[in-house]
């Protein structure tokens, strides 16, 4: 049987034989080897699995969250985080950039989010008197009513899709 012969006969009998001709022409693998390399492979497999799970649990959550939101306060998922991290970090003042790193958002979407919330009124931005470069964001009393309302919702979806 000749090389081509041999690969085609064992690709059409699938990739499992494919990989013991292979194995064949090339020589024997010592058992340990091959049990090193399946190791390496599942938990390699194990690893692309959960990730894929966290990626679903994170778009099933995060769709929810959206609609919930949405529909019953008129928010986006965005908006409220944003809001959401004002409230919790319970300051008269955030600074843009602190605020950057602590959410998921990239500067352009975080910049727009809380363009969205000041065009609202539930936030306020003002310069650093200090560093004319710094950007502060204080969330207004409309904005704590806003958020002390959708929080429960914001929970509730959490609680149904992450559990």
């Amino acid at each position: 049987m000749s090389k081509q012969s041999t690969a085609s006969s064992a690709l059409a009998t699938g990739p499992e034989t494919a990989a013991c001709v292979t194995e064949n022409r090339l020589g024997p693998k010592s058992g340990h080897a091959r049990a090193e390399i399946d190791g390496r492979a599942r938990a390699e497999a194990d690893l692309v699995g959960h990730w894929r799970d966290l990626l679903a649990q994170h778009a099933a959550a995060s769709c929810a969250l959206e609609k919930e939101l949405q529909g019953r306060h008129n928010i986006g998922l965005s908006e409220f985080e944003c809001l959401d991290r004002l409230v919790d970090a319970d300051c008269e003042s955030y600074r843009m950039s602190d605020l950057a790193a602590d959410i998921y958002l990239s500067q352009s979407a975080l910049s727009r989010a809380v363009a969205r919330l000041e065009r609202d009124g539930l936030v306020s931005r003002g310069m650093c008197s200090d560093d004319r470069r710094a950007i502060f964001v204080c969330v207004t009393d409309r904005g704590r009513l806003l958020h002390a309302a959708a929080a429960p919702t914001h929970r509730a979806v959490l609680a149904d899709t992450l559990h």
